[in-house]
């Protein structure tokens, strides 16, 4: 089996809602850029599907008095040549004051704490800025925190913050996710990391039972306000909320919902147009 790679050329302050959007009609992979998308769909059958589906977020994007600016192409890539275009895209990534975002195929590096991420099929590979404001919370926090029992990854994607939580010293560590290739994702990093207390479910949030010290949710605006009860009523009393996913501008409606359930927002980190606020539960 090929694979196409399609580089689109969108306005950045699209660029996410299309990508959520090729990732509904089947796409393996997508690399955000500041100005672009890369995205891997699977041999020829998904070309007019695809090229179909830009040319609707164009037109939308016209209705809704946006920029249309979209234009895009796409070469074959071999079966053989797919790990390695992967190779070449993906390299380290520090973080914070020890954290190291590595792919499987690399050495990793001393004296610090090595996340072992293979991108393959899913989303959270550490180079969005949401990703890596909410990671480096996770390890701020892990050093203040005196109970570091249940944390829960709520929308995990690749695994990424439920791996850096377990290698930060929590002892149970939940992943959630309704996207089936992200658990396939998410469980395949658990193991290139060797790690045994994360448990992972394809799951809502309303099918679990366990309330936890640390919820992070990385997930979209209009997701975060829908699910806030649910949230919410599974955080501990004191629990830990971290909230990421929000455009600036749109955090102002997380607080006002979240606070009506009695959290308290203590932290509000902007990078570029991206918002990750911090709070707890009162």
């Amino acid at each position: 089996m090929g694979y196409y790679e399609f580089n689109i050329k969108v306005n950045h302050n699209s660029s996410d809602a299309l990508a959520e959007r090729l990732a509904k009609i089947g796409c393996l992979g997508i690399i955000i850029n500041d100005d672009s998308l890369t995205v891997y769909f699977p041999d020829a059958i998904y070309l007019d599907k695809v090229k179909e589906e830009l040319r609707v977020f164009k037109e939308i994007l016209k209705d809704a008095g946006l920029s249309e600016y979209l234009s895009y192409n796409y070469v074959y890539i071999s079966e053989r040549d797919w790990s390695e275009s992967w190779k070449k895209k993906f390299q380290p990534i520090d973080l914070g004051d020890s954290l190291t975002i590595i792919p499987p195929w690399l050495e990793l590096k001393k004296e610090r704490v090595n996340i072992i991420i293979d991108p393959g099929m899913a989303f959270g590979t550490g180079h969005h800025e949401t990703t890596m404001r909410c990671l480096m919370l996770i390890e701020n926090l892990s050093k203040k925190l005196e109970n570091k029992k249940d944390f829960l990854d709520l929308g995990t994607g690749t695994g990424i913050l439920a791996i850096a939580a377990s290698k930060l010293g929590f002892e149970n560590v939940f992943a959630v996710d309704i996207d089936p290739l992200a658990i396939e994702a998410s469980k395949r990093n658990v193991a290139l990391n060797n790690l045994k207390n994360i448990k992972i479910s394809c799951d809502s949030i309303r099918s679990l039972r366990q309330h936890y010290d640390f919820i992070v949710a990385n997930l979209l605006a209009s997701t975060l306000i829908k699910m806030a009860d649910e949230i919410v009523s599974h955080l501990k009393k004191q629990g830990i909320i971290v909230l990421s996913g929000i455009m600036v501008g749109q955090e102002d409606d997380i607080i006002k919902t979240y606070s009506s359930y009695k959290i308290y927002f203590t932290d509000k980190i902007i990078d570029g147009r991206w918002v990750t606020i911090l709070g707890s539960k009162v």
